[in-house]
C-alpha cells in the first residue's frame, strides 16, 4: 500500500480498486506533520542562537509561546526570553523541547554550546587582551565587554598601574608604543606609584 501512496504512483482517483479511507488520512496526516516537524540539520544551523530557532518553529506551527510552555511545563517567560535570544537553553528544556518536537533531545543543547562556542570565538578576535590580562587588572569591570577603542585610554593607564612585564608588553602589541605615547599626554593624573615607573622602563626607555 505504501509504495502506491509514494513514489510515481496516480492520483487516489485514477487507481482502479477501493481505497481505505483511514489509510489515505492516516498517510496524509503522516506526511503533514513530517513536513511541519522537521527542525534544520545542526551543522547547517551551528552558532546561532537556539532561541533564533525555536523562534523560527512556532511561527512555523503558528503556536504561541505560551502554548508551547504549558505543552512543557515551563515558564512562558523562560520562553519568551530564549525567543528574544535573552536566556539559553539548559540541558532539562533542551530535553522537554525534544520530546515535543519529537527530536533528539540534546538537540537544543548542541545549539546552546555552539552558539557560546561562536561568541566566545568572536570574542576572542575581536579582543586580543582576553586570556592575557589577569582579572586583578581588571577587577571592576568584564575585559571582554570594553570597547578597545572608546576606552583605549582607561585602559593604557589601568595596565601601566597595575600590569606586569608581560600585560604590558601585550599592550604595546595592541596599541603600539606611538599611540601609548599620544594617550599618556591626555593622561592628567595617576596616583598609582606603579604608573610612573612603568612608563620610564617600558614605553619612554623602548
Amino acid at each position: 500500500m505504501f509504495h502506491i501512496l509514494y513514489g510515481n504512483a496516480k492520483p487516489f482517483n485514477e487507481l482502479n480498486y477501493p481505497i481505505n479511507k483511514f489509510v489515505y488520512f492516516f498517510v496524509t496526516l503522516f506526511k503533514l506533520h513530517t513536513s511541519i516537524s522537521m527542525l534544520p540539520e545542526y551543522n547547517k544551523v551551528k552558532g546561532v542562537h537556539p532561541g533564533a530557532i525555536l523562534k523560527r518553529e512556532l511561527i512555523k506551527r503558528k503556536l504561541k509561546a505560551i502554548d508551547l510552555a504549558k505543552a512543557i511545563d515551563e515558564y512562558p517567560q523562560t520562553i519568551n526570553a530564549i525567543t528574544k535570544e535573552k536566556r539559553g537553553i539548559n540541558a532539562k528544556l533542551s530535553i522537554k523541547l525534544g520530546s515535543y518536537f519529537n527530536i533528539e533531545k540534546d538537540y537544543f543543547r548542541l545549539l546552546q554550546a555552539g552558539f557560546e562556542v561562536e561568541i566566545a570565538a568572536q570574542e576572542s578576535i575581536e579582543n586580543p587582551f582576553i586570556g592575557k590580562i589577569r582579572s586583578a587588572v581588571f577587577w571592576d569591570t568584564d575585559i571582554r565587554k570594553i570597547d578597545l577603542k572608546k576606552h583605549k585610554r582607561s585602559i593604557i593607564q589601568r595596565i601601566l598601574e597595575r600590569g606586569n612585564k608581560n600585560e604590558i608588553s601585550e599592550l604595546i602589541k595592541v596599541y603600539s608604543l606611538s599611540t601609548i605615547k599620544v594617550e599618556l599626554k591626555k593622561i592628567e593624573n595617576s596616583y598609582h606609584p606603579q604608573f610612573s615607573k612603568n612608563v620610564d622602563k617600558y614605553i619612554n626607555k623602548v
